[in-house]
């Protein structure tokens, strides 16, 4: 009798076929991977920093040239030549309290000027160099003489407090008077606009000291004097675990300007390439994966094209239920099938295994955190079963009810973090423990945000103590801004409260629970809720809202909820 053929010989072939397909791809990617990755984030960064240097080059150019116009224009002014005319003819001649008047003219004539301008620094300098005058943001720094005389026309000065760029024009009444001299601060604020233009950190250098500088704290820290004195030969310099590219901006006298860029973070700017890459990878994978495909379903072609069209078909119609049939041509494929049939089975009887245990899971959940406090006993049930009859009231259709019922049954779920001692506190809280409570909106979402299925029912968990008249917590949303479902829970919440007796109050009648919503109907509640829950009241059954399957309230006996009466 001849040996049948089992399925290990159909296994061995895919094994084979699958692992080389996978070590192939698996070298292709390590290779052109490594190749991109070693040879363009350097390249992308440099380059990239390259550019900007050059951008940025021409604008301080630019910048420098409309500052020294600035300048000639300001110098221009009537009343400045002739404040500082009056004071060169009349201040060596006049006694002290004249030479101070007529500098008080120069200075006012200077703030004026301040005022239409608003530059880091105006002044007014004789031509031996004494200041005159000064106005603007940075006139706390500014020297009373200048070393050497008036400043040229594009200069940069080093001081205590600071560094200016400057430029100044001559004051001329029929000779030159004094020097107008207007100025900005390379200071953070001009670094951070460099920034903002080339997407690099800025660095500025003076005698071997920063200046401003707008990288990382750890990397300014890593930019000792040793690395500064290196930096106008270096084209990369490592900061804080980082490599960066370097390129020197501007270069005048001891003041230094540097782009910065970090190499290690370009590696994002190559990543398009890369994928590129991959998916010319991927697209030999395919390849030969058909190659494969194609050798396989020559072995079993028959068989193997039945079961396509079988699953096809299967899949098409998203129809479960309905097994594949056999085959009955090889014993692979109809070992195969069954299988399969078996899975969907499991899968079938799985998943309606889980829906039921998910509501089982839910409701237990709700029912433990009520029970920490025997005053709140039920509590979450309730709110669930009102904010579900309020929104059937509301027009809710059956997808927006089951988002509303669960999402009430779970709406104080954050309270899981916080300790009983404040829970159950019996008297009023502390400021201290009612922040603490604020807390659990927002510990409620974070835990529930890690369950997909939950995902609509964040808002009611994280908003359904927020108020119309944007009072609440934890954002401080305004009427409409708040979401629908988490205004009626919030409504539910509170009537449920009131009606529920506490530690330090006995229970109150629904009357009364209505009345207290009503005096607080849009600010703190939503009018349009509280008038639909002050008609679900009077005909409300706890048995046909609450969150259980439909074909558990059927069999339950109605009846009206106990709320106290006054």
């Amino acid at each position: 009798m001849t040996a049948r053929r089992t399925p290990p010989s159909f296994v061995a072939r895919t094994r084979l076929t699958t692992f080389s397909t996978v070590v192939l791809i698996l070298a292709a990617v390590f290779l052109v991977v490594t190749l991109i990755v070693r040879d363009r984030v350097r390249a992308t960064a440099i380059a990239r920093l390259a550019v900007g240097q050059t951008m940025l080059s021409t604008l301080e150019q630019r910048r420098a040239q409309e500052l020294q116009a600035q300048a000639e224009t300001l110098a221009e002014s009537p009343t400045v030549k002739a404040a500082m005319d009056t004071y060169q003819a009349e201040a060596h001649m006049a006694d002290a309290e004249v030479q101070r008047q007529l500098v008080r003219t120069v200075q006012r004539e200077v703030e004026e000027l301040a005022e239409r301008i608003h530059p880091d620094i105006v002044a007014v300098v004789e031509p031996s160099g004494t200041v005159i005058a000064a106005a603007g943001r940075r006139r706390g720094d500014w020297p009373r003489v200048m070393a050497g005389g008036a400043a040229g026309p594009d200069d940069f000065l080093v001081l205590p407090g600071g560094v200016f760029r400057i430029a100044s024009a001559p004051l001329v009444v029929e000779k030159v008077v004094g020097y107008l001299q207007l100025g900005f601060a390379l200071d953070t604020e001009y670094a951070q606009q460099l920034t903002s233009l080339s997407g690099a950190g800025t660095v500025i250098v003076t005698h071997a000291s920063i200046v401003a500088s707008t990288l990382p704290a750890g990397a300014t820290r890593g930019l000792s004097p040793a690395v500064l004195a290196s930096l106008p030969e270096s084209d990369t310099v490592d900061l804080d675990n980082e490599q960066y590219a370097v390129r020197k901006l501007l270069q005048h006298g001891p003041v230094s300007i540097y782009v910065l860029d970090s190499i290690d973070r370009s590696a994002a700017t190559i990543l398009m390439d890369t994928q590129r890459a991959m998916a010319v990878i991927a697209l030999a994978a395919l390849g030969l994966a058909w190659l494969a495909s194609r050798w396989l379903a020559q072995t079993v072609a028959r068989p193997i094209d039945t079961l396509t069209r079988s699953l096809t078909r299967l899949t098409g119609s998203a129809d479960f239920g309905k097994p594949v049939a056999k085959t009955g041509t090889a014993l692979e494929v109809d070992t195969l099938t069954d299988t399969f049939n078996d899975l969907m089975a499991t899968l079938s009887a799985a998943e309606a295994e889980t829906r039921g245990a998910y509501v089982g899971a839910i409701r237990a959940l709700a029912l433990a955190l009520d029970a920490r406090d025997p005053y709140t006993a039920g509590h979450s049930e309730r709110v669930s079963a009102i904010s579900a009859a309020v929104g059937q009231r509301l027009g809710l259709d059956g997808d927006d009810l089951d988002v509303l019922r669960l999402g009430a049954l779970l709406h104080d779920i954050g309270k899981i973090g916080i300790s009983d001692d404040v829970l159950r506190k019996p008297g009023g809280l502390t400021p201290a423990e009612f922040e603490a409570i604020k807390e659990h909106p927002t510990t409620g979402a974070r835990i529930l945000r890690s369950v997909p299925f939950l995902a609509a029912h964040l808002p009611i968990v994280e908003l359904h103590h927020e108020r119309p008249d944007g009072k609440g917590y934890p954002h401080g949303l305004l009427a409409d801004e708040i979401p629908l479902h988490a205004r009626i829970v919030h409504v539910a919440d509170a009537f449920d409260a009131i009606t529920s007796a506490r530690a330090y109050r006995p229970a109150r009648s629904a009357a009364e629970a209505l009345d207290e919503l009503w005096r607080f109907a849009g600010t703190q509640f939503d009018a349009e809720v509280v008038q639909a829950l002050a008609l679900t009241i009077p005909t409300f059954r706890l048995e046909d809202h609450r969150f259980e399957p439909a074909a558990a309230r059927a069999g339950r006996k109605a009846g009206v909820v106990a709320f106290p009466r006054a």
